[in-house]
């Protein structure tokens, strides 16, 4: 089974599921806004990707952090981060038997799943 998390709102997060559906993936939706952001879930997926990938640091939210919270971001720090603020993920996170994808770019989604 696929996991996609993110927001229903974002736009990128909506193009994502249009591909989904129009490719007939099946797929389980996880509501950052409403369902929280797993701090297991966040560590795997910046183990896989590093924390430059699943942190969004352009989003209004991360600019809006005191200088203390956006410096020296490591794993442990960027956990607790994303974990407090989930609109800080970048949007969507797609979980699949074959890894983990971070963003939406068609090409990349086409050869994985």
């Amino acid at each position: 089974m696929i996991h996609l998390y993110g927001i229903p709102n974002c736009d990128t997060v909506k193009k994502a599921r249009k591909w989904l559906d129009t490719n007939g993936i099946e797929y389980a939706f996880h509501d950052y806004k409403k369902e929280g952001a797993d701090p297991a879930k966040l560590a795997a997926w910046i183990d896989a990707h590093g924390v430059d990938v699943v942190l969004n640091r352009r989003g209004t939210t991360f600019r809006k952090l005191s200088d203390a919270e956006k410096a020296d971001i490591d794993a442990a720090k960027a956990v607790i981060l994303l974990e407090q603020h989930p609109s800080m993920i970048k949007r969507p996170v797609v979980e699949h038997p074959g890894g983990i994808l971070v963003g939406f770019k068609e090409g990349e989604w086409e050869s994985a799943l």
